[in-house]
């Protein structure tokens, strides 16, 4: 059967009723899909009967200034990928389907929005779960896909099913890397060929943290060696490089040595200068 392409909520709604009962996965995207998207499709493809994915550049999570116009939309070749992975339905909603001219409500994400990139990007995910939950409500999902990279929204998004007793599962799937570690990410077609080379710097800087924590370096310590890894590397500045308990995304004390436990190393930082800066989110989980 072709891949249906669903460009407005009506139709969304007449496919998931044709669908019925049906076991869906959803993989929610902002398109521009690259192996990190595909590698959320393919498990959803063996686990569900039926996977969409969406495919909307959503522009309340983009603050001023940032990169709203110019963020790729290669519409063709994404569904050329998509049909390839055999996807039953791709969801392409317009702006104003999204958010009418009378649309009113929004999701208030509590602390755990409130720091690493949410302290940066102000109000980023609350806009990220307000579309999030729209797409859980119109497509009615078995599960949904997330990739490990965008960590802090992965647990934004855990959270949100959570307190909203939704009947979902969110399935975190680890970060695809080009082959110098550089996790694939969508904003990555911006770089220069000299700022590509640079980027590798932070899958290297985060093993780098990873070993000294490992060999005992308080983290507040490592961690200000990976910033001052990441400026001389060409990095124009770094908004956190911080170590956080995996699963809460708590801060861990930064001038005493580790417990045994499962901690994340985070990072974002920009390369380039305004107004084509580019910023880059990377993660690496730690085992203690």
């Amino acid at each position: 059967m072709a891949m249906a392409l669903l460009r407005d909520l009506e139709s969304l709604r007449a496919w998931r009723e044709t669908v019925g009962g049906d076991d869906l996965g959803l993989i929610p995207t902002m398109g521009a899909l690259h192996e990190g998207h595909l590698n959320l499709v393919r498990p959803a493809r063996r686990t569900h009967q039926q996977v969409i994915v969406s495919i909307f550049v959503n522009p309340r999570q983009f603050g001023p200034h940032e990169d709203y116009d110019r963020y790729p939309r290669p519409e063709a070749q994404d569904l050329a990928l998509l049909e390839k992975e055999g996807v039953d339905a791709v969801f392409l909603p317009s702006v104003a389907a999204m958010y009418p001219p009378d649309y009113q409500t929004s999701v208030v994400v509590g602390a755990i929005a409130n720091q690493l990139c949410g302290h940066f990007r102000p109000g980023h995910f609350d806009a990220v779960a307000t579309v999030v939950l729209k797409l859980f409500t119109l497509t009615q999902p078995t599960a949904a896909y997330f990739g490990e990279k965008d960590y802090q929204q992965l647990h934004v998004v855990r959270q949100m099913v959570q307190d909203f007793n939704l009947p979902l599962r969110v399935v975190g799937v680890p970060t695809v890397r080009e082959d110098d570690g550089l996790a694939q990410s969508s904003r990555n077609l911006y770089l220069t060929p000299a700022q590509r080379q640079q980027a590798a710097a932070i899958p290297q800087t985060l093993q780098s943290v990873a070993a000294q924590l490992q060999a005992g370096i308080p983290p507040a310590i490592a961690c200000q060696q990976g910033v001052d890894r990441l400026l001389a590397a060409g990095y124009a500045s770094v908004d956190y490089l911080e170590l956080r308990d995996a699963n809460s995304l708590a801060a861990v004390a930064p001038t005493e040595k580790l417990a045994s436990g499962q901690y994340r190393l985070l990072t974002a930082a920009r390369l380039g200068a305004p107004p084509q800066q580019t910023r880059l989110i990377d993660n690496l989980p730690l085992s203690l």
